[in-house]
C-alpha cells in the first residue's frame, strides 16, 4: 500500500469568466461538473463581481467550500457599488488592458501556497484571452471556452474577412435602413447563407477601430492559440459549423454541452446548490407558476445587459397586457438607457390578475415549469439552447452581440422561434403571442 505523500495531487483548475452573467453561469456549471469529477476548483471573479456575489449570494458563499474557492482580480475600472453589469465597451477594452497582470500574481499565490494543489490547467472564457499569456508563462496547459454558439464563434473570426472584402466598414449609418443589411453572406464555413442583419451586431460600425469590433474579433483569433477549445454544445445541434471550425482553425475542439442536462447528474451535496445569480432570485415567482395553466404563460427575459428605451419598455408593458395571456417580465432595475425602469399605475392595474413583474429569477427552473408555454428572449446562447431543451418556443428579440445570429438559427435552421422586428410595436407582440 502507497503512503498518503505518494498519491496523486488532487487535479487543480483555475476558472475566469468574463464579468458579465451570461458568461459567469456557464463557467460555475462548468466549474461544479469538474468539480463532481474530482477536481480542486479556484473560481476567479472580477473584484465588482466578487461584491455583487457577496450582496445575492451570501459571504457564506464566496468562502466555498475547502476545495471549491473563490478569488478576485481587479478589471481596472474605476470602483462602483451600483448592482448591474458595466459598460460592456469600457469593461471589454478594461479587461483585456488590465487584467493580465493582477491574474498573474493570482497564479503566483496558488503555486506558493501549500493548502492548494499543482494547477493542472487554466479555463477562462473565450473573451479572457490574457489567460493564454499567463498560462504560457508558467508553463499550464490553458483551455478556451466559448460561451456563444458555435455559429457565433466562427461569425467572430471573420470579422476580419469583412474588411478584407470592403463590406465593412459602412460609410455612414444609412446602412440601418436603406437595406443594406439585406446584402447576403455565403461563405461562412458550415453556415447557411445569412443576411448581414444575421451577423453580430458589432459589425454595424463605420470605424472598424470600434471597441467591440475589435475586441470580438482579436478574442476570437487569440483563442486559437489554446490548447484546447471547449463548447457549451453538442455535435448534433451544430454539427457543420463545428466540423468547420476543426477542419479551417483548430482541431482540438471538444463539446461537453448541454451543461443544464449534464448538471442533473451531478451528486447531491457540495457544490451541486452552488448558484452563481448575480442578481437576488425570486423564487415567488415559483408559487405564482403554479397556479397557472399549463402552457399559459409568456415568459419575457432580454437577458442580463441588455438596456431598452423607455418607449420599448412601455411598448412591451401594453403589448403583454393587450395579448391577455398571463406572463411572466424580468425588468432588471438598470434595463432602462439611463433610466430606472418605471411603468404607469393604470398598467399594474390592468395586469394584476394576470402578470407578475420580478428583477431576476433562477431562469432554469422557470423555463422547466409546466406552465410556461413560451419564452421572449433576447437570444442568449445560454437562454437559446435552455429553451431548446425544455421542448419550448422563442419568441426572439435579438439585441446584440451574437444573438442575431442565434435568432437566425432558432427561426430558419431549428425552427423553434419567430422574430419580433427591432422597431417593436405593441401589436406586433400582441400578434407573435398568440401564435
Amino acid at each position: 500500500m502507497g503512503s498518503i505523500a505518494s498519491q496523486k495531487p488532487q487535479p487543480h483548475a483555475i476558472l475566469v469568466p468574463y464579468p458579465a452573467q451570461g458568461h459567469v453561469s456557464p463557467l460555475m456549471q462548468l466549474g461544479k461538473l469538474l468539480h463532481s469529477r474530482g477536481f480542486y476548483i479556484t473560481f476567479v471573479n472580477t473584484e465588482h463581481n466578487h461584491r455583487r456575489l457577496i450582496r445575492s449570494r451570501g459571504q457564506e458563499f464566496i468562502n466555498g467550500l475547502p476545495d471549491f474557492k473563490f478569488e478576485a482580480i481587479p478589471d481596472g475600472l474605476p470602483y462602483t457599488d451600483r448592482d448591474a453589469t458595466q459598460h460592456v465597451p469600457s469593461l471589454s477594452d478594461s479587461t483585456r488592458k488590465h487584467c493580465l497582470a493582477p491574474f498573474i500574481e493570482l497564479i503566483a499565490k496558488l503555486k506558493e501556497s501549500p493548502d492548494v494543489p499543482p494547477i493542472t490547467c487554466i479555463i477562462s472564457d473565450g473573451v479572457m484571452a490574457f489567460a493564454i499569456d499567463a498560462a504560457q508563462q508558467f508553463g499550464i496547459p490553458e483551455i478556451q471556452f466559448q460561451t456563444t454558439s458555435a455559429a457565433g464563434f466562427m461569425t467572430y473570426l471573420h470579422h476580419y474577412e469583412l474588411v478584407r472584402k470592403g463590406i465593412v466598414p459602412f460609410k455612414d449609418e444609412s446602412f440601418l435602413h436603406d437595406g443594406t443589411l439585406d446584402q447576403t453572406i455565403d461563405w461562412l464555413p458550415g453556415m447557411p447563407t445569412l443576411k448581414l442583419r444575421d451577423m453580430p451586431s458589432f459589425i454595424r460600425v463605420t470605424d472598424v477601430k470600434d471597441i467591440m469590433f475589435d475586441f470580438m474579433a482579436a478574442e476570437s483569433h487569440k483563442t486559437l492559440k489554446a490548447d484546447a477549445i471547449i463548447f457549451n454544445t453538442f455535435d448534433e445541434f451544430e454539427q457543420e459549423v463545428l466540423d468547420a471550425i476543426k477542419a479551417r482553425f483548430h482541431s482540438r475542439i471538444y463539446t461537453i454541452g448541454p451543461f443544464t442536462l449534464l448538471e442533473k447528474g451531478i451528486p447531491e451535496g457540495k457544490s451541486k446548490a452552488f448558484r452563481s445569480s448575480l442578481w437576488k432570485e425570486d423564487l415567488s415567482c415559483l408559487e405564482w407558476l403554479d397556479k397557472r395553466e399549463p402552457d399559459s404563460v409568456v415568459y419575457v427575459n432580454y437577458g442580463c445587459v441588455t438596456t431598452i428605451t423607455d418607449k420599448q419598455l412601455n411598448e412591451f408593458a401594453w403589448g403583454l397586457a393587450n395579448s391577455k395571456h398571463p406572463f411572466l417580465w424580468i425588468v432588471r432595475p438598470d434595463v432602462v438607457m439611463g433610466e430606472s425602469a418605471l411603468l404607469p399605475e393604470e398598467f399594474y392595474e390592468e395586469v394584476k390578475d394576470r402578470g407578475l413583474l420580478v428583477s431576476w429569477v433562477p431562469q432554469d427552473r422557470v423555463l422547466q415549469h409546466p406552465s410556461v408555454g413560451v419564452f421572449l428572449s433576447h437570444c442568449g446562447w445560454n437562454s437559446t439552447l435552455n429553451v431548446f431543451l425544455v421542448g419550448k418556443p422563442m419568441i426572439c428579440w435579438p439585441f446584440f452581440a451574437e444573438q442575431q445570429t442565434n435568432c437566425k438559427y432558432a427561426c430558419d435552421v431549428w425552427k423553434t422561434g419567430i422574430e419580433l422586428s427591432a422597431n417593436l410595436s405593441r401589436d406586433e407582440l400582441v400578434g407573435s403571442s398568440r401564435k
